[in-house]
C-alpha cells in the first residue's frame, strides 16, 4: 500500500530515518511511522567519540563456514520424547564438529600458505576442496595435516602454479605416504579432470632462484621436452627430468651449477639429477636448441 498526504497528494514524500516517520514537505504531516530502517549500523556507543565503528556490524559472513545457511535446526521443547531429544544433539554435534573442522582447516591452510607464499587465489580454492571433502566424508580419519596439504597441492595444480610434494610436505609437518593418500583420494572423488605435470610447469621458478637467465631457462625447458619426446627419461619424475635438463644446460652455458646446487632448489638428490643427466648426455647433440649459444660444448660437458 503506497502512502500519500491528504492534502497534497502528489508531494513527494520524505522519510526521517531517525525518528522513523515518513513526512509531507508541503505542510509537515506525519504520513506513517514507525518504519525498520534496514540499513546497517554503523552508530559508536563507546565513551571516545571517534565517529562510527564499523566492529558493531561483526565480521563478514563465511560461505564456508555452515552457520551462514539456511539449513533446518531442530528443536525441543518441553514434553518432548528422549528421541526428538537425541537426535537435535546428534544434529548440533554434527554441525559444530564440521565448523570446527573447517576452521581448523582454514587456519592450517593461511599458515602453510604464508610459509611457501602461495597466493590468495590458491588459498581460497584450497579452502573450497576442503569443505568439499569435509562435506563428501571424502578424507575422513585422515590427518588434518595431511588433509590440508593435499587440498593445497590439489589447489596449485588447479591454478596452474604447481608445487612440489617435498614442497608441500615441507610446511605440513606429515609424512609424504599421508599426502600421498589424500591427494589420490580428491582426485579420485573430484568430477574435475587433473593434467598431468610435466617439467615445464616448474622451469621458471627453478631457474630464477638458481638465478639463471632467460636463455639458459628456454634451453633446459627445450631439452626436457625433446628428452619426453624421444623417450629418452622413461620412468623418471618431472621433477627429476626438469633438475637434469637445468643441469646440462647450466653446464653449457657461462652459468654452471653443480648437481648438488640444482639439487637443494628442485628438491631432487644430487645423485638422482647425476643419475637422469646420464640418460640425457649421449643425445646431447639432439637436445638442445639450435640458437643456443654454448660457453662449454657439448663433447666437453662433464660426464655426470
Amino acid at each position: 500500500m503506497s502512502l500519500s498526504c491528504p492534502d497534497h497528494p502528489y508531494a513527494h514524500l520524505v522519510e526521517d530515518h531517525r525518528a522513523g516517520d515518513v513526512i509531507c514537505p508541503e505542510c509537515g504531516r506525519v504520513v506513517g511511522d514507525r518504519l525498520v530502517d534496514v540499513g546497517t549500523e554503523w552508530r559508536s556507543f563507546s565513551n571516545e567519540r571517534s565517529g562510527t565503528d564499523p566492529s558493531r556490524v561483526g565480521a563478514p559472513e563465511n560461505p564456508l563456514m555452515g552457520a551462514s545457511d539456511l539449513s533446518t535446526s531442530i528443536a525441543v521443547g518441553f514434553g518432548s520424547s528422549d528421541g526428538d531429544q537425541s537426535l537435535a544433539n546428534a544434529q548440533r554435534r554434527s554441525s559444530n564438529n564440521s565448523d570446527r573442522q573447517m576452521s581448523q582447516g582454514m587456519t592450517h591452510i593461511r599458515e602453510m600458505s604464508d610459509r611457501i607464499h602461495l597466493t590468495r587465489a590458491i588459498q581460497d580454492r584450497a579452502a573450497l576442496l576442503f569443505r568439499q571433502m569435509l562435506d563428501g566424508k571424502t578424507l575422513r580419519g585422515k590427518n588434518i595435516a595431511a588433509q590440508v596439504a593435499s587440498c593445497l597441492y590439489v589447489a596449485c595444480r588447479q591454478e596452474g602454479v604447481p608445487r612440489t610434494l617435498k614442497e608441500i610436505i615441507a610446511v605440513a609437518g606429515c609424512s609424504s605416504r599421508e599426502v600421498n593418500k589424500c591427494v589420490k583420494l580428491i582426485i579420485r572423488s573430484s568430477e574435475n579432470s587433473f593434467q598431468l605435470i610435466t617439467s615445464e610447469d616448474f622451469m621458471s621458478r627453478f631457474c630464477g632462484n638458481l638465478d639463471l637467465p632467460h636463455p639458459v631457462q628456454r634451453a633446459a625447458t627445450h631439452i626436457a621436452r625433446v628428452a619426453k619426446e624421444l623417450d629418452l627419461v622413461a620412468g623418471r619424475s618431472p621433477i627429476s627430468i626438469a633438475a637434469a635438463a637445468i643441469y646440462m644446460a647450466s653446464q653449457a652455458s657461462a652459468y654452471k651449477k653443480t648437481a648438488k646446487e640444482v639439487g637443494e632448489i628442485t628438491g631432487a638428490a644430487e645423485v638422482t639429477v647425476k643419475q637422469t643427466f646420464r640418460l640425457l648426455r649421449p643425445d646431447a647433440a639432439r637436445l638442445f636448441p639450435d640458437n643456443f649459444a654454448f660457453d662449454t660444448p657439448i663433447d666437453q660437458l662433464p660426464a655426470s
